[in-house]
């Protein structure tokens, strides 16, 4: 078997041009898939990373999002009461009431306008997002129109970054200050104070409401006697899973997409490695002879030139994979379809996708090998002895 490997890989170095091409290949299609699932990832994960496990959140039956969501006053004030839910020292119920409106801002560079979220939050609301923090300026003055903005919305909208202002709700907003969550969805959202907020948008009723469990086990228990309440039309969920359920439609569209282009384009890569593979095999008709009468047999023959398109692969694989992961550095936004809020993510690589990545590289090799390999092997002695 180590004979066998060490002459598929000789093999390779012995016709690089072709072997460069054909690695080439692999490498751009693996390229192309490794984004996809990085790009579906990223989003995925940036939405994922916005919820915590021991949260819940409730939003109107039915409504979906935040945004068609309508929790009224009342309704806000007897759940908040409920004994499932965490209290602080001071006995204070760890629940928030936010609001959730949508704003049309310009982009930077381009001037194509594209929705942004605007979130009513309150003291609370930022005490239980522990991962939140003021990377520069400073926080709001209660009473005032003044807002904090994600970070990656002020790098992105016009009238978003610290100092600038944006008008919304009849009047002039100032950011004062910019946040990062830890690369979460907050991050292309704009913050400012609910009442201030409400009262600029003449809404009187919340959009949600996120509260944290006392007991987290107890969540199902939870759900079911709000859900089951007929004071109330509202839908409980886990915080993680409210905003893992936001990245679905965008995340199963992207995926689609690139898994066919990428099959596309596997398809010429497959035809590039037979090529390749074919030539070696119609180049090495004496030597494949000369093996065969010293002993080694047929599927001996099939396996090292098998082998030899597996390597190319997994070596064009591995460079597809390499040139992906510098797409991490890579921040892009779409528009969330579940809620049409723009969203700001990056490309997010994982051990699975690198092991995807790397077996569909070895898919093509394989099926791109394995009619040359099976010619080799076919190979009578004496006709492949006289073969120049």
């Amino acid at each position: 078997m180590t004979l066998l490997l060490n002459y598929s890989y000789r093999n390779i170095f012995a016709r690089k041009l072709t072997s460069i091409l054909t690695v080439f290949g692999i490498a751009l299609v693996v390229f192309v898939f490794c984004a996809v699932l990085m790009l579906s990832n990223g989003l995925s994960t940036t939405l994922v990373s916005t919820g915590e496990d021991d949260n819940a959140i409730v939003i109107r039956r039915a409504s979906q999002t935040e945004v068609q969501s309508i929790i009224y006053r009342d309704m806000a004030n007897a759940i908040k009461a409920d004994e499932a839910i965490a209290k602080d020292d001071n006995g204070t119920p760890l629940v928030t009431s936010e609001i959730l409106v949508l704003i049309n801002q310009p982009k930077r560079g381009t001037d194509e306008p594209s929705n942004v979220p605007v979130r009513g939050v309150a003291e609370m609301s930022i005490r239980m997002r522990p991962e939140f923090k003021i990377v520069e300026g400073r926080m709001w003055q209660p009473g005032t129109s003044e807002i904090i903005a994600g970070k990656k919305v002020a790098e992105s909208f016009q009238g978003c970054g610290l100092g600038e202002t944006v008008r919304f709700g009849m009047r002039e907003w100032t950011v004062v200050g910019v946040f990062e969550t830890n690369g979460s969805g907050f991050e292309s959202e704009l913050w400012g104070d609910v009442d201030q907020l409400m009262d600029a948008f003449g809404r009187p009723v919340f959009s949600s409401l996120t509260m944290r469990l006392a007991d987290p086990g107890d969540f199902d228990a939870f759900k079911q006697k709000l859900e089951n309440d007929p004071r109330y039309t509202i839908e409980v969920m886990r915080e993680k899973d409210y905003y893992e359920e936001q990245s679905k439609f965008t995340t199963i569209f992207i995926n689609a997409l690139g898994v066919t282009i990428s099959i596309i384009f596997s398809l010429g890569a497959i035809v590039g490695a037979m090529i390749t593979m074919y030539a070696a095999v119609a180049n090495r008709t004496v030597e494949i002879g000369t093996l065969r009468a010293l002993g080694f047999s047929r599927r001996s023959v099939l396996a090292a030139f098998l082998i030899e398109s597996l390597l190319i692969a997994l070596i064009g694989g591995t460079f597809g994979v390499l040139a992906a992961s510098f797409l991490r550095f890579v921040q892009v936004s779409t528009t969330n379809w579940n809620t049409f809020a723009e969203i700001a993510f990056s490309f997010e690589l994982s051990p699975q996708i690198v092991i995807d990545a790397l077996i569909f590289a070895v898919i093509m090799g394989f099926v791109g090998g394995f009619l040359p390999a099976v010619r080799a092997a076919r190979f009578r002695i004496i006709n492949a002895l006289r073969a120049k």
